[in-house]
């Protein structure tokens, strides 16, 4: 399983928000090109960045920041964040960020999202961001009314290379993962899961890990690592481990 560390840009700084709200973020260092080389220091191999303010405007807004840091490091990017036109992904993909990562336009704009799994083999990431069982959409600000299941299931053939799942309740708020309903989900898909939200511990990880089978692909952590919960090499080790793979 690949530990995925997470850069999340709000206003240029490095910040963590509380079940996703804009209001209640912990700015965790001001310069996120150090953190993402800091990152990469420490042994990762990918890196999860996120532009926040773009989430909610729809558009790139952290722009610089994110080109500084996919040039600053070696480690493939995968970034999300208001992406949501042909224009800005093919943008994103010429500047050297390996995967990209649609929400709201798998939502809004479906047609434009399976076509660029289409044109972009392995290099697009659906991420469903469920409040309560149901997606959420632009930023986490709207609710869609629409099933979690339901919505994965649209993208099932159309080459993604992962569903990002997010229990949006659960993020920042370090109470630990939605094993049952990230396990529920990847085991509905064929397509790989990447869980996200509640990471909280080194146990969280195991717990995943041991489910992995089920086609769980990684994990994004953010404010375990941050606040030094989760130590880097231990976890990177520990799901790098395959002697617990095939535990369902």
């Amino acid at each position: 399983m690949i530990l995925f560390p997470a850069i999340d840009l709000k206003d240029g700084l490095c910040v963590r928000l509380l079940r996703g709200d804009m209001a209640q973020a912990t700015i965790f260092n001001p310069d996120p090109v150090q953190q993402a080389q800091e990152f990469q220091a420490a042994g990762f191999e990918w890196l999860h960045l996120v532009d926040l303010n773009g989430a909610i405007e729809g558009k790139p807004v952290n722009a610089d920041i994110v080109a500084k840091v996919v040039s600053s490091v070696d480690m493939p990017v995968q970034l999300g964040g208001g992406i949501r036109n042909r224009e800005i992904l093919d943008h994103w993909i010429e500047v050297g960020v390996s995967r990209i990562v649609l929400g709201t336009a798998a939502l809004s704009d479906p047609d434009f999202v399976t076509k660029a799994c289409a044109d972009y083999p392995g290099k697009i990431v659906i991420a469903i961001d469920a409040r309560d069982g149901k997606v959420a959409v632009e930023g986490w600000t709207k609710d869609s009314g629409v099933r979690v299941l339901d919505l994965a299931l649209r993208f099932e053939d159309s080459g993604a290379a992962a569903i990002l799942y997010t229990d949006i309740n659960r993020d920042g708020a370090m109470g630990g993962v939605n094993l049952e309903a990230t396990v529920d989900l990847a085991f509905a898909l064929t397509t790989p899961v990447i869980a996200s939200g509640g990471v909280s511990s080194l146990n969280d990880l195991k717990e995943l890990k041991e489910k992995s089978a089920v086609g769980i692909e990684g994990v994004i952590c953010g404010r375990a690592l941050y606040d030094g919960r989760i130590e880097p090499a231990e976890a990177i080790a520990m799901l790098r481990d395959t002697k617990a793979e095939g535990s369902v």
